[in-house]
């Protein structure tokens, strides 16, 4: 494991005298993980940076920045910095092109670092690649800031929206949240049409329109729950499956996704829900769950599923 340097742990410092104004030589010592002696050294630096570190002696004394001071726009270290690009590559985005929006803001933030500190980022940048999705899903940067807005100031909006069959379609809703699952990114949303909780996946949506009304957000509105709860509701077709085994025993085999999981009077326990892909549902989901079951409602379901039982007949027959 590398050694941090004085210089990353004075910046250390500096960002925590920046939330904790007053900390004490001790507690600024405990949150780097130094001495005491040490501490003051990390201080000392940053006064040599013409960093105006005040202290306060007696026992409510501790350090403060001075008033008036203007930090420089970016303070990282080489550790952050390749964090950073590290990060940008995870999200399959074009780090070193200056058309992709990550890649021409992640140039502009290595640019103005000194060269001792993004030299590795930099090299990084340039030289690793990854290797494309196979299913991408990333939504529309200009569409995501302008749902980010609604959301934050609470206003309607209409939206234009593509489903997974390439429709276009147009709803009015109340943004409630944006929330990332898995990389995919969902608008968490009331719809004023169906009068009921809605999710829109964002890289569908073409569109958005500010509208002149205003809503609450339901203040116990637990976004990411409600998501997982959605998201196996609303969806073109129908889907009923019973199971012979106990609903404790099936429960951990069952995505919130695939729609309501409950106990049947007489045994075992059935799932309720839509879907959009009934191939999907049968082939990736159902086909992995280690019971039996029976596909009671859902025509295109059951015609999934058998297509899927015939070609696995198929692929073991003489």
């Amino acid at each position: 494991m590398s050694e941090i340097s004085p210089t990353a742990r004075a910046l250390r410092a500096l960002d925590i005298l920046q939330t904790r104004p007053g900390i004490t030589a001790a507690d600024l010592a405990q949150r780097l993980g130094v001495t005491e002696r040490a501490a003051r050294r990390y201080v000392a630096i940053l006064r040599e940076a013409d960093i105006p570190v005040e202290s306060t002696r007696g026992p409510y004394g501790g350090y403060t920045l001075g008033r008036g001071l203007r930090l420089p726009p970016l303070v990282f270290s080489a550790t952050e910095a390749l964090g950073l690009v590290m990060a940008a590559l995870d999200s399959q985005h074009a780090v070193a092109d200056p058309d992709d929006p990550v890649g021409s803001a992640l140039g502009k933030i290595l640019r103005v670092l000194p060269s001792n500190v993004a030299r590795q980022a930099v090299a990084l940048r340039e030289t690793a690649r990854a290797v494309p999705e196979r299913f991408p899903a990333k939504p529309d940067a200009t569409v995501t800031t302008e749902l980010v807005e609604a959301v934050a100031g609470q206003r309607q909006v209409r939206l234009g929206y593509r489903t997974a069959a390439g429709n276009a379609r147009t709803f009015e809703v109340d943004p409630w949240s944006v929330v990332v699952r898995y990389g995919r990114w969902y608008l968490l949303c009331h719809s004023h049409h169906a009068s009921e909780l809605r999710t829109f996946r964002i890289d569908r949506i073409t569109e958005v329109h500010l509208l002149d009304g205003t809503f609450e957000v339901p203040a116990d509105l637990d976004p990411a729950a409600e998501l997982e709860a959605n998201l196996g509701k609303g969806w073109e077709h129908e889907t009923y499956v019973v199971f012979e085994a106990p609903l404790e025993e099936v429960r951990p085999w069952i995505r919130p996704t695939l729609g309501e999981l409950r106990a049947r009077p007489g045994g075992g326990c059935e799932l309720v829900g839509t879907t959009s892909n009934a191939t999907a549902y049968a082939g990736e989901w159902l086909a992995g769950v280690p019971f039996a079951f029976t596909v009671v409602g859902g025509a295109e379901l059951k015609a999934a599923v058998a297509v899927l039982g015939a070609r696995f007949t198929a692929a073991v027959s003489d």
